[in-house]
């Protein structure tokens, strides 16, 4: 999504944060001045940059998860993350029952990056297309309780071309698939064994098994991304990551998979 849009969907939030931000949460929010609060945003998301472009006081940490935990703790008034989150961790029978959310305050997309240039992102729009049109992808979404609207249709199904030398010759000669990722579900997390799955994660080992290789998850810092990637410390980064006007002129990236928003977290009342 444009910036620029961000900046107006963003601002439509001061107005419904007026009254969850009364419910309090041990901080300084009795005034109802949004402008006072500190949000946790995750450092390099799609909800630090809306807290950036509003002037919000915000504290950057490493997840979403983290984001959840310091509004939870008291230590931030308020936590901007991803609605497919919100909607996984947040309200009755969930990991955080007492915090609630907005209703949405953005539209986005979500896509997977890739290295400039690489031809892996061909190769992943080619699974992505064959997913779709089989119903793996709504499967997946069955199982992690993601709704099923928020799927972005793919294209027909094509046949891959490889590139000599690129990045899908490389990934199969190293026998890996190095994926960068984030505790962040229900995209991607650890089960009760400490295997990473989510839809992200399952789409991922489903690419591995295509390219005939193993695959890695590994955290990296989502603010620095971007030099992850480029130093080949990882090869892709697979984590409901948004398609910003930055990720897509440093990646080239799959075509969108999922639409998704960004609310405002604070706790119940």
């Amino acid at each position: 999504m444009k910036t620029t849009k961000k900046l107006w969907a963003a601002a439509l939030a001061v107005a419904m944060l007026g009254s969850l931000a009364a419910c309090g949460n041990g901080g300084d929010t009795g005034s109802g001045d949004e402008a006072e609060l500190t949000y946790a945003v995750e450092a390099g998301s799609a909800g630090e940059e809306i807290a950036e472009a509003n002037g919000y006081k915000y504290t950057p940490v490493p997840s979403q998860a983290d984001a959840l935990m310091e509004v939870n703790s008291g230590n931030s008034d308020a936590a901007i993350i991803d609605l497919l989150m919100a909607g996984a961790m947040i309200g009755e029978g969930t990991s955080y029952p007492n915090l609630t959310y907005t209703e949405s305050l953005t539209e986005e997309e979500y896509g997977v990056g890739c290295r400039q240039d690489s031809d892996l992102a061909d190769f992943i729009n080619v699974v992505f297309a064959e997913a779709y049109a089989d119903g793996t992808m709504a499967s997946l979404a069955d199982t992690y309780q993601i709704p099923a609207d928020r799927l972005i249709e793919q294209g027909e199904v094509t046949e891959f071309t490889p590139t000599e030398g690129g990045d899908v010759a490389y990934i199969q000669e190293k026998g890996t698939l190095v994926v960068g990722i984030t505790e962040f579900a229900p995209m991607d997390y650890k089960d009760e064994n400490g295997e990473w799955i989510g839809f992200d994660a399952d789409m991922a080992k489903l690419v591995a098994e295509k390219l005939g290789v193993d695959v890695e998850f590994t955290v990296i810092d989502w603010d620095m991304k971007i030099m992850e990637l480029d130093s080949k410390n990882i090869d892709v980064v697979w984590n409901g990551m948004t398609l910003t006007d930055e990720v897509t002129a440093s990646m080239n990236c799959t075509n969108p998979y999922f639409s998704n928003a960004q609310v405002i977290v604070v706790p119940a009342e």
